[in-house]
């Protein structure tokens, strides 16, 4: 059977019966769900809990309004009481969609300063991170993650210049791919240029996708396709990308997979 992890999903805002639906697939044995904010961040620890092979992440995506400080303070304090059940701090990183069309309007320093606090907390901790961090501001989270000498970093839908892209290879970083890379031909260029031991693959469900999964729903079987595409892409077989792949998820987030319960 060829197993796999979806390594970047937001389970929670899934419906009950659809997460009861995705862990009735045999392949798929674990997912990595990440958070948006602290109420996010209790009910994907809720749903770790009900369900093993939920791997629960904490965090504030940066693609929101800035929290108080009473709200950071908040998350923080929630995040180390409850780091036994996480297997990550994500999502995180800087926004770059919510600047796009005015920057000047949302400064990026604010984003900056959260981001280094859970770098600390994260090598704190001795927790990896789960970043989401494209194009110019992607220089800024490596620099970050240079000053504090912390290696142990996942980009997930990475889209950034060759010259980004050298310096996390260098420096070991990982990515995920998700279902665009059947129809985007820079990420078909970023699996090219990066190496295979170090990607993942993801669905960021629920976010839909074009090409050929236009219309559907997001779901983690959409990975079987990703790794199909990439075997052909890297000359593999298909059973040997499944088990780079599998080895690849396990290795970064420390994982042991559990039988399933009926």
């Amino acid at each position: 059977m060829n197993q796999i992890i979806d390594a970047h999903i937001h389970i929670d805002q899934y419906n009950r019966d659809e997460i009861s639906q995705f862990f009735k697939e045999e392949t798929l044995i674990a997912a990595i769900s990440v958070s948006m904010n602290l109420d996010s961040c209790k009910q994907t620890e809720k749903l770790s809990k009900e369900f093993d092979f939920i791997k629960a992440a904490y965090g504030y995506h940066p693609e929101q309004s800035l929290p108080s400080d009473t709200s950071i303070s908040n998350l923080f304090a929630w995040i180390e009481a409850n780091q036994s059940s996480a297997i990550a701090l994500g999502e995180i990183g800087l926004p770059h969609y919510i600047r796009r069309k005015d920057p000047s309007s949302i400064p990026l320093q604010p984003y900056i300063e959260i981001l280094e606090q859970f770098i600390v907390l994260a090598k704190k901790l001795k927790k990896p991170i789960v970043l989401h961090s494209i194009y110019e501001e992607a220089d800024i989270v490596i620099n970050l993650l240079e000053k504090h000498s912390f290696s142990n970093a996942h980009f997930h839908w990475f889209k950034g210049s060759p010259k980004t892209i050298e310096q996390m290879i260098r420096n070991n970083y990982y990515i995920s791919l998700t279902p665009d890379f059947l129809y985007k031909e820079k990420t078909q260029q970023l699996a090219n240029l990066y190496p295979i031991e170090k990607i993942m693959v993801e669905t960021d469900g629920p976010w839909p996708f074009d090409g050929p999964f236009i219309y559907q729903k997001t779901v983690p079987t959409m990975i079987h396709a990703i790794i199909h595409a990439l075997a052909t892409l890297k000359k593999y077989t298909l059973s040997d990308m499944y088990e780079q792949i599998l080895c690849n998820t396990k290795r970064f987030y420390s994982i042991s997979i559990p039988q399933k319960r009926d």
